[in-house]
Order: C-alpha cells, then structure tokens, then sequence
C-alpha cells in the first residue's frame, strides 16, 4: 500500500471516530449551557423575586406611613369615626367618681410636660385639642349653632356634655353631640354638686391625653368668634383663664367660714366665675386635690356657693401664676339680682353681639412670653334663651364667622 492510499485510510479513520465523539461533544455541550442557562436564569428569577419583595414592602411601609399621616395630620373621615368610636367607649365607662379622680391623679403633670416635650421634637403625631364642656340640666337649645361652629374642624376638639341622668338625649347622628355624654349624677343649685359636675367633666376629658385646653360652658353659652380664632386664642398661651378676686361685700367675703382658718385665711379668700377656661397642668391640680375640696365642701353652705369661690380661691393660692386672671365668658350683672341677665329675640342684633366681642383692651401672654394688648378680651358669652337661636344662626357667619 502506498504512502498515499496510508494517509487516506487514516483521515478516514479519523472521520470514522471523530464524528461520534463531535456528536457527544457536541450533545454536552448543549446539556452545559443548558445548565448554564437554568442556574443563570434562576439567579436572574431569584435576584428579581427578592428585589420586588424588597419593592413591596417599601411600597408597603410607604402606604402605611401615607395612611398613618392622612390619619393623624388630615383628619380623614375614617379617622374620625375611630376617634369617635374610642372615645365613645372612653365616655361609657363605669367608673365611680371616685376611681376615676384616682386614675386621673395617676396622670401626673409631668406626663403633660413630656408630652409637650415629645411634640416639639418634631414628634407631631398628637393634634393638640381643646375639650368643651357643657354643664346642663337636660339638652342644649343652642345644638344647631354649635354645630355650624365646630364645622369642618373635626380632629381638633372634644366634646362632653353633664346632664341629668333622667334626660333623654335626642341628638341626631349628624349632631356634634351625639353620644358625648359623660356618666352623671344630679345637680342642684347653690350646692357642691356644681362643682361636683365641672369636677367630673373635667377628668373625664383628660382621659384623652390629646385633650390640652379645657372650657367649662352651660347650656346658654354661645361662641363669640369662630373656631379658629379661639381655638388659636387658647392654644396660643400657657395660662389657664379663671376669674379670682376679692369681694369685700358681704356676697364676696362675708361668705367667708372662720372653721376654714388655718388652712384658708380670709386674705386668700377670693370670688370668680364658675364657667372657667384652663391647661392641662391646671386641670390634673383641680382635680387631684382632696384637701382643699373637702374644706369647702364642709364649711361653704349657702349663702356661699362653692361653685364661685373653690376653684377662684384654691387656684389664687397654690397656683396663682399659671391662670390670666380672669374670665373668657362674658355675662352681664348689671342687672340687680343674684342671677345675671337673660337675653331673648330682640337683644341678638350685629350691634349688641360686637359691643361684646370687642369691649375692652386686655393683656394677651402668647407662649413666646410676649405679651401684647387685645381687643379679643372674652370668647364666649351666656346667658342666650332658645329663642334666640334664628336670629343667631341668621347673623352669624356675617358677625361671628361662621354657619351657612
């Protein structure tokens, strides 16, 4: 066999063996990048599973974080049906009102100061509110001009109304007052239950620690500006508003018990306004005391009232200066009489209501310590009859800001 016919045995040879091992070669081959594929498309799967994981729970956290600021800052509707389911079981308690003046007393002044401390450290979770209180003997003729004031300010108040546990309450669904009772008990002119009753309202609000300010008002009171003006008006300052001063007449000091004396002397003795405006500071003292009370409660009988001078003389001496000294509720005693005056139709007119409003000049203290003169000297005033509430609701949003 020739040098040629040998090398083409061989190249056949080498085809012969060659193709099959090309074929398998070739075969795993495929099966590699196959697997190659697999594991690099799995990886791409697996890193864009954990990534869009990672984006909902972002997308997650971001929601809730938007829910819980649309809840606390824009006092959505939702919100406002919670709070109000909360703090309707807060109102249906039964508590005596001895448990609930403990429990209160538990909330120290120095949980408000935290509180405070908290909300200035960019903590803004908690809208300051300012709680109105209504002492009544049965239902409030004045509902419909409320309403209209508290308007389109959900969030930023509370409401709690004292009336005579034999009261039907009607108010409907849509009222303000709705379902804002507190437990109450009977309340009887010229007697402690008066005080009983402002006692009472009071810590029922501060169980709501968003609860700041707190105005005590009776069922003739009627708002002299809008809700913003006063509510600015009361969130503006760190004193309480309480009449206190000293009445040498016989309605004044003459009401004075010397079974008092030591631990009240007649210098301290001083007279004011029931219907009072106070912090949150103030409020827990009130009603934390024990001491105090139970002195006036055994020695102030009619002809002294325990409504208008406990709480003027007890805040002149141990906390004089946390409180204006003075009243936001105007009344007119310039009628003879030991009732101040009533007013009916004809007294409601665009003149009547600004004299009111806008009396005096009066010393304001904003929370910055400065302080300027005011031409705003009272916010609320008594006493208005229902009669007069058309002509109230008529004139109101051109005088005092606010209704339809």
């Amino acid at each position: 066999m020739g040098t040629t016919d040998q090398n083409s045995k061989r190249e056949e040879e080498h085809l012969i063996i060659s193709k099959p091992l090309r074929l398998i070669l070739l075969r795993n081959g495929n099966h590699v990048l196959r697997s190659l594929f697999f594991i690099i498309g799995f990886s791409v799967g697996l890193v864009f599973c954990l990534q869009l994981k990672a984006f909902h729970m972002s997308a997650t956290k971001s929601k809730q974080t938007l829910w819980s600021t649309l809840l606390l800052f824009n006092h959505s509707t939702t919100m406002e049906i919670k709070q109000d389911q909360s703090q309707t079981q807060i109102l249906q308690h039964n508590m005596t009102d001895q448990e609930l003046f403990t429990k209160i007393s538990s909330l120290s002044s120095s949980s408000s100061s935290s509180w405070f401390w908290r909300r200035h450290n960019n903590d803004e979770k908690m809208v300051v509110k300012v709680a109105f209180m209504f002492l009544t003997g049965g239902g409030l003729p004045l509902a419909d001009l409320w309403d209209k004031f508290f308007e389109g300010h959900e969030g930023f108040y509370s409401i709690y109304v004292h009336t005579n546990p034999s009261f039907q309450e009607h108010y409907p669904e849509t009222s303000v007052f709705y379902s804002r009772r507190i437990p109450s008990q009977a309340v009887y002119w010229g007697t402690s239950t008066m005080v009983d009753a402002g006692r009472r309202l009071l810590a029922n609000a501060l169980l709501d620690e968003s609860n700041q300010r707190f105005v005590l008002l009776s069922d003739s009171c009627i708002p002299l500006f809008n809700f913003t003006t006063i509510y600015d008006y009361l969130t503006g300052t760190n004193l309480s508003y309480i009449g206190s001063f000293d009445d040498p007449r016989t309605p004044g000091r003459g009401r004075y018990n010397p079974k008092m004396y030591p631990q009240i002397n007649i210098t301290h003795w001083r007279k004011g306004s029931q219907w009072f405006e106070t912090t949150r500071e103030l409020a827990l003292h009130i009603i934390e005391d024990t001491v105090y009370y139970k002195i006036f409660d055994q020695y102030c009988k009619p002809p002294c009232y325990m409504d208008e001078h406990y709480i003027p003389t007890f805040v002149h001496m141990l906390h004089g200066e946390m409180s204006a000294n003075r009243s936001l509720t105007w009344v007119d005693w310039s009628r003879a009489g030991p009732h101040p005056a009533r007013f009916i139709w004809p007294d409601v007119t665009d003149e009547f209501l600004n004299r009111i409003r806008f009396t005096d000049k009066c010393p304001y203290y904003g929370k910055d310590s400065e302080n300027i003169t005011s031409s705003k000297c009272v916010l609320f005033a008594r006493k208005f009859t229902k009669e007069t509430l058309e002509p109230l609701l008529r004139i109101s949003p051109l005088v005092l800001g606010f209704g339809p």
